[in-house]
């Protein structure tokens, strides 16, 4: 089985560092398949909340923090922060050693108030007798921020482990109300409706779907992802993990699986498997009003999986009012105007995130490649930022640009195992109408790890970032806290 690039990262550097174990994954929300944004405090400036879910909280060790930095005229800079875990003021629990509160998170409106608030999985928390059980809870958002919480009841707490190891806040039902998509070690997603419960806990109901080629080897979904690929303007679910297909002689690699949103909810009606690859986004990349599948494929042409190439890639799949359609766009390190080349262990495409960084009305893509070997250091990581052409056709080569932290503007330099582009993000944070570029570099201090703001000069990406470490927003550097491993906005 091929485990998800930041799940390896995460292992290897927090066992090399602590000998613990630490997984993580990405998730944001979008409702009736809009750009997914986050307001936490409802000022106007869009934030970012940042996980480190290997951080020591009051000495135990990977309990877990979520730092939000909020959006301001000039981006963000950790000047303007929460930092969050259990051990906060009216959020459910206590922060535990192994809990890595964190893990996942997701970012919607989940009772309707106006303030984005935030879905936090711990996954590894033992929930009474039953070890790695796993929790979730919704920090609330308000004027002042996110802060207290309600933790989201497992309907089926002795089906599973690891309740909360993927999370997704999308409205899959088009009532306007965000509902929140769990997933664990079984291959059973949890959907709760809309009508979340700021104090009562409740919520407007729950249902299960479960991909029928979906394994469920303990392994469950490792990543959820919406938008509106079939222009219901509702949105639908991509739930990537390990297939269990013996037919197509694919069986326990990994694969996508399209679930579309209904009136009635999700619904295996409809949907449809795609290729390989973890990390996924959905957007109109070329303006024909179907939400796009856009699928980073980080793994090398010699490691077995399906469809794979030297040094990774990103794979756009048309949508279209039948979901995904047959049209494909394959784009490397090799693709014309792409800086730099395909080579062996770069994991170009193990994070992605799309956005408009020129304000033209065209999505581009950022492209993480955190396995990048540079100046002789291996692992220092990278980031590519593909432009959408100007006449809407899609995403392509022409005008990229690639950072790193010898890279003019970009603090820093570079070092081995940094992993920079651990995560990447997308999103006006300054106001301006232009997103701007918000990137993880999770190995960075030794496992410390870091996120570099990057903001849009209104054309591209350029001028001087800003650099935001765990000193930064005082989130402890003992162990491996492996801050911008994961973010969510």
């Amino acid at each position: 089985m091929h485990k998800h690039f930041r799940t390896v990262l995460a292992t290897a550097a927090v066992a090399a560092l602590t000998g613990g174990l630490l997984a993580a994954t990405a998730g944001t929300a979008a409702a009736e398949g809009a750009r997914p944004t986050a307001d936490f405090n409802g000022d106007g400036y869009l934030d970012v909340a940042v996980s480190a879910p290997g951080a020591y909280v009051n000495g135990r060790a990977h309990a877990g923090q979520v730092v939000v930095l909020y959006g301001t005229a000039n981006g963000i800079s950790g000047a303007k922060r929460t930092v969050l875990s259990q051990d906060s003021a009216g959020v459910p629990g206590v922060s535990e050693k192994g809990d890595r509160w964190g893990h996942d998170t997701s970012a919607a409106d989940f009772n309707n108030d106006g303030y984005t608030d935030l879905a936090v999985g711990a996954p590894y928390e033992k929930v009474g007798d039953d070890v790695d059980g796993g929790t979730v809870q919704i920090v609330w958002g308000s004027a002042s921020g996110l802060s207290g919480g309600t933790t989201v009841k497992d309907p089926a707490p002795t089906k599973h482990d690891r309740f909360g190891y993927t999370l997704e806040g999308a409205d899959f039902n088009g009532d306007d109300k965000a509902d929140l998509a769990i997933g664990s070690s079984s291959a059973t997603i949890r959907v709760y409706r809309g009508g979340f419960g700021k104090t009562s806990g409740t919520t407007g109901g729950v249902y299960s779907v479960r991909p029928a080629m979906l394994s469920g080897s303990d392994t469950g979904p490792l990543n959820l992802h919406s938008g509106d690929v079939n222009g219901d303007d509702i949105a639908d679910l991509v739930a990537d993990g390990f297939e269990n297909e013996p037919s197509d002689g694919e069986t326990h690699w990994n694969a996508n699986y399209y679930l579309p949103g209904t009136p009635s909810g999700l619904t295996l009606t409809g949907s449809a498997k795609l290729a390989a690859g973890i990390i996924t986004d959905i957007g109109d990349t070329d303006s024909d009003g179907y939400g796009d599948i856009v699928i980073g494929m980080f793994w090398d042409a010699d490691s077995g999986v399906p469809g794979a190439s030297k040094g990774g890639k990103v794979l756009i799949v048309n949508g279209s009012a039948n979901g995904p359609d047959s049209g494909r766009t394959a784009i490397t390190q090799n693709t014309s105007g792409v800086p730099g080349g395909s080579e062996n262990y770069d994991a170009f495409g193990a994070e992605l995130d799309l956005g408009d960084v020129n304000g033209d009305g065209h999505l581009d893509l950022a492209v993480g490649s955190p396995g990048e070997a540079l100046d002789g250091f291996a692992a220092t990581g990278a980031v590519t930022v593909l432009y959408g052409a100007a006449d809407g056709s899609g995403i392509t080569g022409a005008g990229a640009q690639m950072f790193h932290q010898n890279t003019a503007g970009v603090p820093n330099s570079n070092e081995e195992g940094d992993y920079f582009g651990s995560d990447v993000h997308l999103a006006d944070l300054n106001g301006d109408g232009k997103a701007d570029l918000t990137v993880g570099a999770m190995g960075e201090n030794g496992g410390n790890g870091a996120v570099y703001a990057l903001k849009s000069n209104g054309s591209v990406i350029g001028g001087s970032g800003v650099s935001i470490y765990t000193s930064t927003v005082g989130v402890s550097a003992s162990g491996s806290p492996v801050f911008g491993v994961n973010f969510a906005g």
